[in-house]
Order: C-alpha cells, then structure tokens, then sequence
C-alpha cells in the first residue's frame, strides 16, 4: 500500500519514512502543502499522513482541497499535529479521518506508535471511516 507522507521536518520525515518502510509500505514525501496536492493526484495513495503546520499551503487547507477533488476525495487522511487534540472538531468537518499527535515521546518511543496506528486505518473497512 502506498502512503503519501506530508511533513517539513526533514528530520520528521526520513525517519517516519524509514519505519513506514520496514513495515512494508511505499512511502511518497512532500515537504510543504502544494507539493502534497501533486503527489495525491499523481499517485493516489491509500492514505495521507498530513502535518498540519506545512509551508506555502497549510494541512486544513490541504485536506479542503484533497476533499473537494473527486480523484482524491476518498483518501483517508491522517493529521499529524503537535497541536492539542482542541482543533481535532474543525479537523474532522474539513475532512480528516484521524488524527496522531506529535511530541517528543513519539520520538523517544520510536515510530512503532504511527506505524501501528496506520496499521490500524488502513486495515478498517471504508465504512468505518
């Protein structure tokens, strides 16, 4: 299955990449909002794994539009957010399936805690997203 990661923390994302790979996934990465647009459309991956601070297009933005384009509209979108869980509301009307919050324990435990809760949607039937 193929994941389209979306994060500016270089650091962030070679090393959620490399976990998202040992688990068996094929991972395409964006650094900023509207590259992540192109590889949606491009690729059309089973899942997003969307930072929500992101430059040039911010991740609200990018779910509005990944929403409103037939071609992606049905990507599940996981939000990754430093922010707390307040703006997860405003997070679902505009279009996230889940959310998974960052902090400094996700990289003292490791990626395992991301890996299994991707694990986990892409294995939900649709219906339950």
């Amino acid at each position: 299955m193929k994941i389209l990661l979306v994060e500016d923390s270089k650091f962030l994302r070679m090393a959620t990449e490399r976990a998202l790979t040992a688990a068996g996934y094929e991972v395409v990465s964006a650094g900023d909002g509207e590259q992540a647009l192109v590889l949606a459309r491009e690729h059309f991956p089973s899942l997003v794994l969307l930072d929500v601070m992101l430059p040039k297009m911010s991740g609200l933005d990018v779910v509005k539009a990944l929403k409103k384009d037939p071609a992606t509209a049905s990507i599940p979108v996981m939000m990754l957010t430093g922010l707390s869980q307040k703006n997860a509301i405003q997070m679902e009307k505009d279009g996230a399936s889940c959310f998974f919050e960052k902090s400094d324990s996700m990289l003292g435990k490791g990626p395992e805690s991301l890996v299994a809760a991707v694990d986990r949607i892409l294995k939900e039937p649709s219906s339950a997203r």
